[in-house]
């Protein structure tokens, strides 16, 4: 065989080796071992809030694409931190997810250091996807007697510390409690519920007559009269609920904020597994019976790239940071 030709036939087998590497190598291969069991979601909350209705109807639809068992466990406490800490910990193959409202990245500011065991949730987890955002909006029992912002602000302001309740400490509700007030110049004193379920159960129940608290879970209420839905914190009107208007067009600046939804798992998880993950959780998102459903428990639908959930983790943090320290935020 002549010198020229060998090297041609070389260069042909490295380069049927280097294919067949690559093949091993690429995403779909190496997800091809996942799953080999069950996955379970992580919601950090209790029953009923946003968070666990965005992952029971995931869930379900995930399940027919892995070919397995998909639940959801709820595991709540130290402002999402809690569930956060179990899913690091816990075997970093994909099997177990975290499904947390953007709260995990606000209460460290909040919340003493080394709560809910000490995660780190930028270096302990690695995001999948944010599935969902939700609009914050300003909720009133019948009973109080408004049926508009101002009417609000006038009780507000003939009994000062009126109560108003949110999920709990370092929320966004929290935070949207507090620059409301700061922008309104009204005494208000919040109490913290265990979560967007707790806290809208109380709130339909009379316990607590003012709620800062996401439209996730809070639509059905609104709609059937149970809850006064007062004004969105949001630049503009939610096209959720497009009849209540913002509390800046109700001349209360400067309160906008909003609930964002993030799928994530145990920062070692390999990437294959994670990008079969999020082509899974997306496919899921873009069903029309799934989109109905988010949409009438008041979520947007919102899926894509892992980067937007790792920029929207990394803008929160900053953002609710200098909140914490202007608006002098901490744990009641």
């Amino acid at each position: 065989m002549r010198t020229d030709t060998r090297l041609r036939f070389t260069m042909r087998v490295l380069g049927w080796f280097t294919a067949a590497a690559a093949a091993l190598l690429s995403p779909g291969t190496q997800a091809q071992g996942f799953p080999v069991k069950g996955v379970t979601i992580v919601v950090p909350f209790p029953p009923g809030g946003g968070p666990d209705i965005a992952a029971r109807v995931l869930a379900e639809k995930l399940a027919v694409r892995l070919g397995q068992a998909v639940v959801v466990e709820n595991k709540p406490g130290a402002g999402a931190l809690i569930g956060a800490a179990a899913v690091a910990k816990s075997v970093p193959d994909g099997h177990t997810l975290l499904l947390t409202p953007n709260t995990m990245v606000i209460s460290p500011h909040v919340l003493q250091a080394g709560a809910g065991g000490g995660v780190d949730v930028h270096k302990d987890l690695v995001p999948v996807l944010s599935p969902a955002t939700t609009p914050l909006v300003l909720v009133a029992h019948p009973q109080m007697g408004v049926n508009s912002l101002k009417a609000m602000l006038e009780a507000a302001r003939a009994t000062p510390g009126l109560p108003y309740g949110s999920p709990g400490n370092g929320s966004p509700m929290h935070f949207a409690g507090e620059m409301f007030k700061r922008s309104a110049r009204v005494d208000l004193l919040h109490v913290p519920y265990k979560g967007v379920g707790p806290s809208i159960t109380a709130a339909v129940g009379g316990e607590i007559k003012l709620l800062f608290t996401g439209l996730g879970g809070a639509v059905p209420h609104i709609r059937s009269g149970k809850l006064v839905a007062l004004a969105v914190t949001e630049k503009s009107r939610s096209a959720l609920l497009p009849e209540v208007p913002t509390a800046t067009e109700q001349g209360v600046p400067n309160v906008e904020v909003n609930a964002w939804y993030g799928v994530l798992a145990p920062a070692a998880t390999p990437q294959p597994v994670i990008a079969r993950l999020n082509q899974d959780f997306n496919a899921a998102l873009q069903m029309p019976d799934v989109r109905t459903r988010l949409a009438g428990a008041g979520l947007d639908v919102l899926g894509g790239a892992p980067q937007v959930l790792a920029d929207f983790m990394k803008a929160d943090h900053q953002r609710y940071g200098q909140l914490t320290r202007e608006l002098g935020i901490k744990a009641d």
